[in-house]
């Protein structure tokens, strides 16, 4: 087990400590363990962690799986690690997700107005925050080679077998929020949706022995 790191913003620090990976099904750990598998490869031959999480259109799960990932590899103490995100097409990133995290204690500024805004995302008290907007997966902003490619949504995964420059593809995909857009339950199901990523990934990162 890794050793954990101090320094997240205490509403997050809180999140991570209730979440329980023994809700996992062992055939979820059978999906998200080449990821492990993919790090810890990379920490072995000391080389830096580039993950970008891709789906349809960079404006949900993409996102809470690049700001968890980075969030968890930062709690667990993994260092080098480069979390991006994009899609086969760039639309923007959803208020909703937002709004959920900073429900979860991500503090969140919006740096510009437009159709596609762009914010910063702080989930540390000494770290970068995380710069996040919609984009296609080969923009300029993501990097374009030595990266594993995780898929987050069936259509991306179906629709794109190769990732130009990805040097290993994994598919972890998860059921879209989206389809409660306009409901009563819609906040209920990001919420939902973002704590299972959270969870997730804390578990692909609690398995970095470093």
């Amino acid at each position: 087990m890794t050793k954990t790191q101090t320094g997240l913003l205490p509403d997050i620090l809180e999140i991570i400590k209730n979440l329980d990976f023994g809700l996992i099904s062992d055939e979820r750990k059978e999906v998200l363990d080449p990821l492990v598998e993919f790090i810890l490869s990379k920490v072995h031959s000391k080389e830096e962690i580039r993950l970008n999480f891709i789906c349809t259109h960079n404006s949900r799960r993409s996102h809470l799986s690049q700001i968890w990932a980075q969030t968890m590899s930062h709690f667990f103490n993994v260092k080098n690690v480069y979390c991006y995100s994009g899609g086969t097409e760039a639309t923007a990133l959803f208020p909703m997700i937002a709004d959920t995290l900073r429900k979860q204690g991500f503090q969140i500024q919006q740096l510009s107005d437009s159709n596609n805004p762009v914010y910063a995302i702080k989930y540390a008290e000494n770290e970068h925050p995380i710069i996040g907007f919609s984009k296609k997966m080969e923009d300029g902003f993501n990097p374009s080679s030595g990266f594993a490619a995780i898929m987050t949504c069936d259509s991306a995964n179906e629709t794109c077998p190769f990732v130009p420059g990805a040097e290993k593809r994994i598919p972890i995909t998860y059921e879209d929020p989206k389809a409660f857009d306009n409901t009563p339950q819609q906040a209920e199901k990001y919420l939902e949706r973002s704590t299972q990523i959270a969870t997730e990934l804390g578990y692909v990162f609690s398995n970095i022995d470093i």
